[in-house]
């Protein structure tokens, strides 16, 4: 099974944007299709149910945001848990922000009560992707223990937010996931035994990378 570094996905984006001519835009919305899909594979093929989606400030978060339409779009009860100043949005994202702000899906800060009134079927962490290399700030400790306190079922988008996905480990709160629908390729450091209690189960989602692409760097990683 390929295992892929932050560095050769960010490399993977940028040359699926210059030779292939995909704009990031066509991933994302590929990417939030496959986690919508999952999240109601979770809901035993129900999306009519409430669904708490956690999103953060950076693409991790645009990826939320589309989760959310399509979510909402299926019949899910959707309320997305803001856990970033939405005018830090930009680029891909921030277009996902202005169509579910058009879209009027409930958008709020997020807060405790979230969790319990009434508890969500679902909870979605789009709050930090494969960029995060330390300790994230407060308030995100407090989050991660929220989440892993309200006994919910957790869905990650690409990675549980707080993990390394380099090295495996979290340098600080992570989130525990009961699924993760990670994108492209499982991350180099899913391997890492102490990365399962993250984890849980692994889905890898296709969000159409060019085949060719992937298959040359994966030929690059393992020539001697």
């Amino acid at each position: 099974m390929l295992h892929l570094t932050r560095d050769q996905l960010r490399e993977i984006d940028r040359r699926a944007a210059a030779d292939y001519h995909i704009p990031g835009i066509v991933l994302m919305e590929n990417a939030a299709r496959a986690v919508t899909d999952e999240a109601c594979r979770v809901l035993a093929d129900e999306c009519c149910g409430s669904i708490l989606i956690l999103c953060g400030g950076g693409n991790n978060g645009g990826d939320g945001l589309a989760v959310a339409r399509h979510l909402h779009n299926r019949g899910a009860n959707v309320t997305i848990g803001l856990c970033c100043d939405p005018a830090s949005y930009k680029g891909d994202a921030l277009i996902n922000w202005n169509i579910v702000t058009a879209m009027k899906i409930r958008a709020e800060t997020f807060d405790e009560s979230m969790l319990s009134d009434p508890p969500p079927m679902l909870v979605i962490d789009a709050i930090f992707g494969t960029g995060l290399t330390k300790a994230p700030r407060q308030p995100f400790g407090y989050i991660a223990d929220m989440i892993n306190n309200a006994n919910l079922p957790v869905l990650a988008v690409d990675v549980p937010s707080g993990l390394d996905c380099d090295i495996g480990i979290p340098p600080g709160a992570c989130i525990r996931a009961h699924c993760t629908v990670t994108f492209v390729a499982e991350k180099v450091g899913f391997a890492h035994p102490d990365a399962r209690r993250y984890l849980g189960k692994v889905i890898v989602g296709d969000i159409g990378c060019p085949v060719e692409l992937i298959e040359a760097l994966a030929a690059a990683v393992h020539a001697p």
